[in-house]
């Protein structure tokens, strides 16, 4: 997989949440009209966008965030934290007026689950907010660039200004939301949820959704669906057409690579089907492809702490990898290894490793 940076330092812009997470851990979730008190309660950054921009910067990238908050003391709480982190925060707008997005965050203890109550930040960003000499500026040198869905309106245009540029595109489909389809025909890169590859092709597997959305997004390179404990999923287009090839059913192609899974293993890996081979989805069609099959480290149950933000984790080291030339079969495996990284630590922040961490070595 080409490098999308010849940079020593990539630079990645980011648009889309930035916000303050309210994390309170309980020892099981409460039923209704319960009254209940919390183990242990951290406020820090949080927001998809800011949290895989931390992680990203943390590796070694040069973040810069496009986003809002308003100009209270949790607002001057995110604009601080990324700096800290050295996310580069010039081109974030701050309301005068209104409140900054944050969200409560409920933690069980017993089953290693959060629950989101999230409040939308006011006013919202709009496009014209955004000046042209401002988004010149966020875009210049920038090796990629990324959405997380929030914003669309203003993402669309920094969407069709980046695609103007050639600057490559990764988007988070962490769920269906306005705009998002838009969004996604700039995409060079897709990486999401469990649940978004069928929601949003209405077909009967995730792996006959991943043929889907290829067939339906020629400009997309991969796509790439998280799986939690169960590691991830990526197809990849060929560059060379495989037409004349053998069609192989992505249901038979998995399973292959699932028997090839070292069951004894701790460790996060990935299992590559091979390269430029013809792979068909009933009713979908057929594309020229690789398929692989990451796992994800197995996590002793006494150091799982929150999976909060471990998505925008690996995402983070997708931007990386990306930008660093990381074939895809060490690729995942690193995103996989920083996500279960970041899954040690209460918040989505507290944990994420630096490049240097010793886990990340093999990588």
């Amino acid at each position: 997989m080409a490098s999308v940076s010849d940079s020593p330092n990539p630079i990645v812009l980011g648009c889309g949440a930035a916000s303050v997470d309210y994390l309170a851990t309980v020892a099981s979730f409460p039923n209704p009209d319960d009254k209940i008190r919390s183990l242990a309660l951290k406020v820090q950054g949080g927001g998809n966008t800011g949290n895989a921009l931390t992680a990203a910067a943390r590796l070694g990238l040069r973040p810069r965030i496009i986003s809002k908050v308003a100009d209270d003391a949790q607002g001057r709480n995110v604009l601080k934290e990324l700096q800290n982190d050295g996310v580069d925060t010039s081109y974030m707008l701050v309301a005068e007026d209104g409140n900054s997005p944050f969200t409560y965050i409920i933690v069980d203890n017993q089953t290693k689950t959060r629950t989101c109550i999230h409040t939308p930040g006011y006013p919202p960003l709009w496009p014209e907010e955004l000046t042209k000499d401002n988004l010149s500026a966020a875009l210049e040198g920038a090796d990629i660039v990324y959405f997380d869905g929030r914003f669309h309106d203003t993402a669309l245009v920094v969407a069709q200004e980046a695609s103007q540029r050639k600057i490559p595109i990764l988007i988070d489909a962490e769920k269906k939301r306005e705009g998002l389809d838009k969004l996604l025909n700039f995409a060079s890169y897709v990486v999401c949820s469990a649940k978004f590859p069928q929601a949003w092709t209405g077909t009967s597997s995730i792996p006959v959704a991943l043929v889907s959305m290829l067939s339906r997004l020629p400009k997309i390179k991969f796509v790439i669906v998280t799986l939690g404990e169960k590691g991830c999923l990526m197809l990849e287009r060929s560059m060379i057409d495989a037409s004349e090839a053998e069609e192989i059913h992505i249901d038979a192609l998995l399973e292959s690579l699932q028997k090839k899974v070292d069951q004894g293993s701790t460790i996060p890996n990935c299992i590559t089907s091979k390269g430029n081979v013809r792979i068909s989805a009933d009713g979908v069609g057929s594309i020229s492809g690789t398929l692989l099959l990451g796992t994800a480290e197995v996590i002793p149950p006494d150091e799982l702490i929150d999976t909060t933000g471990a998505g925008d984790a690996f995402i983070g080291a997708v931007l990386y990898g990306l930008c660093t030339s990381m074939p895809p079969e060490r690729m995942l495996p690193f995103a996989s290894q920083v996500a279960a990284c970041s899954c040690r630590g209460l918040g989505a922040r507290s944990s994420l490793p630096h490049r240097t961490d010793p886990r990340l070595k093999r990588y």
